[in-house]
């Protein structure tokens, strides 16, 4: 199961996400966005970007999650960082960094040479299966832990949790929609459907009219979060390929996003299109 697409879906619907994990919060945190960044000569781009609102600057913060060994991991995101930094140097008035591992073995192992980043205020390394027990987190948090747990009970506990905190309509259809993702990642074998049921979820309460509705939203939101993560998995996309990705239905959209995961070239798109027809 590769979990990065997951988090930048949880990023993206709730960038605050990322101030829960390192436990610090600027006064500006719920008007930041998450994005990718692209820098020019040389070219490349940084994924995992949480920038502050362009009319008041502040600390721009760089996020890797990283499920997987890199012996080059920190040469990258520092030299990428830091060369975004000072190209957008007017923009900002800080940095910081953010590493997001399920366990300390998959680290980088050769880590001396950054020493001092490492071990400063400016970069936060987040060990999942070191951040407690998904029944007892604050419910954000509990949801990126459930990536690397393998217990259904956990999750169901996680959207009771959600209910019986109260939280806007917003936030819970998103935690909603994370826990199923989630979940749909661990039981290939099972539908969408089925995992809602496992976790026993009842769409039916709320007016169809009203669903339909937030149905909309979430559609395009859906789909320009797929857009962004087909580009990362298989490179920029053919417009006739964009075209038939708008073309979607919520329900194509979100079986997409479980599909990409797999996706290691843009035949596995087109293959995957010819199953629709």
């Amino acid at each position: 199961m590769r979990r990065d697409p997951i988090f930048y879906q949880m990023f993206q619907r709730s960038p605050q996400l990322l101030f829960d994990l390192i436990g610090s919060r600027p006064s500006n945190a719920a008007d930041y966005r998450f994005d990718s960044v692209a820098v020019k000569e040389p070219k490349f781009e940084i994924d995992g970007v949480f920038l502050p609102p362009e009319s008041e600057g502040g600390t721009v913060y760089f996020c890797e999650v990283q499920m997987q060994k890199d012996e080059t991991l920190y040469e990258r995101l520092f030299g990428e960082s830091l060369l975004y930094f000072y190209r957008n140097r007017s923009r900002f008035t800080d940095w910081q960094a953010v590493l997001i591992y399920p366990l300390r073995s998959v680290e980088q192992s050769q880590i001396h040479p950054y020493r001092a980043l490492l071990n400063s205020e400016q970069v936060h390394r987040i060990y999942l299966d070191e951040l407690g027990d998904v029944r007892s987190l604050p419910i954000t948090l509990a949801a990126t832990v459930l990536t690397v747990t393998n217990v259904a009970e956990a999750a169901r506990s996680l959207i009771a949790r959600a209910e019986k905190a109260a939280l806007p309509e917003q936030e819970r259809a998103n935690l909603v929609d994370i826990v199923t993702s989630i979940m749909v990642y661990k039981f290939a074998n099972l539908s969408r459907t089925e995992i809602r049921a496992m976790l026993g979820l009842d769409l039916t309460r709320e007016p169809r009219a009203i669903r339909e509705a937030k149905e909309e939203g979430r559609e395009e939101g859906e789909r320009s979060l797929i857009l962004r993560l087909l580009t990362r998995q298989v490179g920029e996309l053919p417009e006739e390929l964009q075209s038939r990705i708008h073309a979607l239905s919520l329900e194509q959209l979100e079986n997409l996003g479980e599909a990409l995961l797999e996706f290691e070239a843009i035949a596995d798109l087109e293959a995957w299109f010819s199953k629709l027809e």
